[in-house]
């Protein structure tokens, strides 16, 4: 299976985002031919207004950037993780990756369980739980045959999520993500290529890149997939693109046996 992340510098603008994300992907899938692509966090609208986030929530199937990403899966004939976009189910709207067979069709949706409520240095304030509600369910899904656990950006901070993935059996997981500047500069690879360490696993984890919120925010990009040795094996530039690497299930095989953490593990 080859997996390709996107990069990409998201707006308030859902209709130039859709646009742009679904150009890139046709980029991609021309120049790679991947079997599954992986889309960033807030892939259809990324705002420092609530008001902005809440207008561009959906009810998944009825919605326009569902319907536009179920459509382009069946266009490419690819599996086609939305990183995340905002879901609404009646009062409540929350952080939701949905993942679409080469049919199009819904193979599993994702809400966000761990919210980024933080309060930066010069007193900025991020608090998405202000936004979303909290997910409840720890979800892994097959894709032709390869094992594939959801997480959405901040829950990468939280290895226990990761480790429950793993006991799902996860052979990847994915961390789509709009990691802050500040935060990416300092832990983004170093939490990816130990998550990845940990479980054994390929972590795939698109991101934002760019600025929001008239130039207040910065994305960190830097979207990567690291193997289960912990090894950057595709990296983007710092520029919207792509990139592309193969999942190994013989290495990743090779890993387990040379290293047997699941049956040395005591806790």
């Amino acid at each position: 299976m080859k997996i390709t992340v996107i990069q990409l510098n998201a707006s308030n603008d859902k209709r130039n985002n859709l646009d742009k994300a679904l150009t890139l992907l046709d980029r991609a899938v021309k120049a790679d031919t991947p079997d599954l692509v992986v889309l960033p966090e807030m892939v259809a609208c990324i705002s420092a207004s609530p008001a902005d986030m809440r207008a561009s929530a959906e009810t998944l199937a009825e919605g326009e950037a569902y319907r536009a990403f179920s459509e382009a899966a069946r266009l490419h004939n690819v599996n086609l993780h939305i990183g995340s976009m905002m879901e609404r189910d009646g009062d409540q709207i929350f952080n939701c990756s949905l993942v679409l067979g080469r049919d199009g069709m819904l193979l599993a949706k994702y809400r966000k369980i761990h919210r980024f409520d933080v309060v930066f240095a010069d007193g900025t304030e991020l608090k998405e739980s202000k936004l979303v509600g909290r997910g409840e369910e720890v979800v892994c899904v097959d894709i032709e045959g390869v094992r594939v656990g959801l997480s959405i950006c901040y829950d990468l901070r939280f290895p226990e999520l990761y480790r429950a993935l793993a006991d799902k059996d996860a052979d990847v997981i994915v961390a789509p993500s709009a990691f802050t500047f500040e935060t990416g500069s300092a832990h983004w690879e170093v939490l990816l290529r130990a998550r990845a360490i940990e479980t054994q696993t390929y972590v795939v984890a698109p991101g934002q890149i760019g600025t929001f919120g008239e130039g207040k925010y910065r994305n960190f990009g830097h979207s990567m997939i690291v193997d289960p040795w912990g090894q950057v094996v595709a990296q983007v530039s710092n520029v919207e693109g792509h990139a592309t690497a193969a999942f190994d299930k013989g290495y990743l095989q090779q890993v387990r046996a040379r290293m047997p953490l699941r049956e040395h593990r005591v806790l």
